[in-house]
């Protein structure tokens, strides 16, 4: 396997129909209307124009309509000006997705997310568009919320549309999930690459954070924020997560080589604000405030300030250390320490992957590994 280490650097829903119940005795008939006089909504849905319609307006075969659009060198400049004019008069758009089938391509990246109201995801998937546009891609984002079978649907709507790959964050990175899917997107058809989270053992290229060396970090910040240290509070994602265990390694690592008695109090939560919030709210109603907190993401820390706010405690009080910048928290002058990873590279890096993948299925099997850096540390 190669491994390259970077550093830092709905649909809408279906209207109801109610019905109302009469009496049939006391139903009155309605009018036939001629189907001159039926008044035609404003809201009705326009058929779309197609090639053939194009081509009857302007009395040409459709072959000729479509290499005009297509191909418009091979066409007389006066025979593609009156096609182009009528076309606009239609307002034509092409059918990317019947173009795609007919040239067996695609020009479309399947982005599958469990976490899009996740900060750190939606730079990365920022990053994935912008770098997809580079090359003429676009992107079709779908959030699974978190959601197997959510999921499971978003692999089937990818795969029916024939997009060119899939940019993949799974829900869990669990040793034991092992999703149904995965052997229909083993089969090499469709390039994969997973991002940040990977399934277990699965065949595809992934882009992950340096997530050992992060816990590590960070850790050795609050150590040194607070010498006395006795307790750690420590907030996690899901408990069997891989990364919630790296991160876990790296702070054990870090408490072992400093040579310190420190009792870490753990709660895994699952990467978002509420779980940590009532951890933290908890802990707090059963023992003294920590000598240093340590949240593994965005959300968990913020969800640990609120806790912290709630109870009047102020956060300055607390030697405080995240994993990935909190949004705006400079704006509003708290800076909170973190070990930060460039989210933008991690999505840049997986289209990078993907559209070498594209372009030859038959790459090994690749890693990407962003590595994170302590931003807005207290020195001294």
């Amino acid at each position: 396997m190669k491994t390259l280490t970077l550093p830092v650097v709905r649909a809408p829903l279906s209207p109801r129909l109610v019905l109302a119940l009469r009496n049939p005795a006391t139903m009155r008939r309605p009018r036939s209307l001629s189907r001159s006089k039926v008044p035609r909504s404003p809201m009705s849905k326009k058929t779309p124009v197609t090639i053939s319609d194009i081509a009857r307006r302007v009395n040409m075969t459709p072959v000729t309509v479509s290499r005009a659009l297509n191909k418009p060198d091979l066409v007389k400049p006066a025979t593609l000006a009156r096609i182009l004019e009528v076309a606009q008069e239609l307002d034509y758009v092409p059918n990317a997705f019947a173009r795609s089938l007919k040239r067996s391509e695609s020009m479309i990246i399947g982005v599958i997310t469990a976490s899009v109201d996740n900060p750190f995801y939606s730079e990365m998937i920022k990053a994935i568009s912008r770098e997809a546009k580079k090359h003429g891609y676009t992107i079709m984002l779908v959030d699974t919320d978190g959601s197997e079978e959510l999921e499971r649907k978003a692999v089937d709507t990818l795969l029916s549309y024939r997009v060119a790959g899939i940019v993949l964050s799974p829900v869990s990175d669990e040793p034991e999930y092992q999703p149904a899917y995965l052997s229909r997107l083993s089969n090499g058809e469709i390039p994969v690459v997973q991002l940040d989270r990977a399934i277990h053992d699965s065949p595809f290229s992934h882009v992950v954070l340096d997530n050992y060396h992060s816990g590590l970090k960070g850790a050795r910040y609050l150590l040194s924020q607070n010498p006395t240290m006795e307790r750690l509070l420590v907030l996690t994602g899901p408990a069997h997560s891989r990364i919630s265990e790296e991160r876990l390694k790296g702070v054990t690592a870090a408490l072992a080589e400093s040579g310190k008695q420190v009792q870490l109090d753990v709660f895994a939560g699952d990467y978002t604000l509420a779980p940590s919030y009532q951890s933290t709210l908890d802990y707090l109603l059963e023992h003294s405030v920590p000598d240093a907190i340590f949240g593994f993401n965005q959300l968990i820390t913020l969800g640990a300030m609120k806790a912290l706010r709630d109870r009047n405690i102020p956060h300055e009080s607390v030697p405080i250390c995240g994993i990935d910048r909190l949004p705006f928290a400079d704006i509003f002058g708290i800076p909170i320490a973190c070990i930060a990873h460039d989210a933008s590279r991690a999505g840049s890096s997986a289209v990078t992957l993907l559209l070498e993948r594209i372009q030859d299925r038959y790459l090994p099997k690749a890693k990407v590994v962003i590595v994170g850096e302590l931003e807005n540390g207290v020195t001294g």
